[in-house]
Parts: structure tokens; sequence; C-alpha cells
């Protein structure tokens, strides 16, 4: 897939000017992430470095730009979008991707714009993006995380799951508002990985993904 390796220099060169270099080291490393988990799970790199490199396009994006975008591009919008526009980021990170840079296929667009809710049913690129910037070296060295990162070289379906199910605990317990997609998305996998009979016992604590 030549298009990645075109893009990544543009890419590189305009999130340097939009987005502070913690975050470029973020991208970075999720990017780094995706591409060994893509190669664990037979899924294609190059879409997956693209997809990890872009993730956060709109991660400084104002929450009034978001919303702006969001309406003009017809996403639909719960009402915690509305009270909490941050969330929008992943969802117009991918329309970033298409309009500023070109990209069209759809596999890589829904990795970048599943990122952070996730969504019932999404594809093994998609989840790799998902856990990826959930469970990058960055995000720190607790023995949940490090539980995390082992299931997702076993198991996908198990560690969506896992990961968006701490996730949900975490935003309970700091009393934050969860938006109804990764609810249905923790739910899905859940069916999947009983489905699949991967169980392991579970974490009890996970940082929530930003």
């Amino acid at each position: 897939m030549q298009q990645s390796l075109t893009l990544r220099d543009p890419v590189l060169a305009w999130l340097h000017q939009n987005v502070p270099l913690p975050r470029i080291e973020h991208i970075l490393r999720v990017e780094q992430m995706a591409i060994d988990l893509a190669e664990v799970h037979q899924v294609n790199g190059e879409k997956a470095a693209l997809a990890g490199l872009m993730h956060d396009l709109a991660k400084f994006f104002k929450s009034s730009r978001l919303l702006e975008i969001a309406r003009q591009s017809g996403l639909p919008l719960d009402p915690v979008d509305e009270a909490n526009p941050h969330l929008l980021h992943a969802d117009i990170s991918a329309i970033v991707a298409r309009e500023e840079f070109g990209v069209e296929d759809a596999e890589i667009l829904s990795a970048i714009a599943n990122h952070t809710l996730g969504r019932p049913g999404m594809d093994d690129l998609s989840c790799i993006v998902y856990l990826a910037d959930t469970l990058e070296p960055g995000r720190g060295d607790t023995p949940e995380l490090n539980y995390l990162r082992q299931a997702a070289q076993q198991n996908l379906a198990q560690a969506v799951w896992q990961t968006s199910d701490y996730t949900v605990q975490y935003l309970i317990q700091t009393q934050r508002l969860i938006h109804p997609r990764a609810l249905l998305t923790r739910n899905w996998f859940l069916q999947q990985a009983k489905t699949q009979q991967k169980f392991t016992e579970s974490p009890k604590s996970l940082p929530v993904s930003s």
C-alpha cells in the first residue's frame, strides 16, 4: 500500500503544526504498537500504521469546531457528545484524514473513527488501533495495563471487551458520563469473547482511554 509511505511525511508535518509534541510522541507509539499487533494478528501493517498515525488529527480542535464539523458532516450526535464534544475527535479525525490527505480506504477511516469509543462489530484493524491507543507503552506500566497488553497479543475480541469494560468502570468511579457507543462496544465484544470461550481472569481497574 504505497499511500501509507507517501503520506507519512506530510501527516507528520501537519501534526507538528497542529499537535503538541507530547501528543505526537503518543501518536508515534500508537503507530508502532498498531504495526506490532497487525503482524501478530495478520492484518495489513501499512493500513495499521497509517490509521495509528492519523488517529488523533483532530485531538486539539476546539469543542465548537468539533461540533460544527460533526453537524456539517451529518454525524449523529448523542447528548453525551453535546456535553463532551472532545469525544467527537475520533470521528472528526477520520473526516480530516479524508478531506485533508485524501484517504479513501474505508478500513483505515473506520479504524481512526473508532479508536476512542469503539463500535460493535468493528473489524480487526479497528480493534488494533483501539487497543494501541489505550495500551501503548506511554500509558503506564501497571499490572492492569500489562495484563491487557498480553490479552491484545492473544485475542482481539477479549482484549477489546476487557479494555472497554474497565474503561467504563473507571468512568463510573470518577462520576463521568458514559457514551452509549462505549457500552454497546463493551457488550458486543463481551458476547464475542463468550462465544470464543477465551475467558481469563480480569484486572481490577484500567485508566480511561483519551
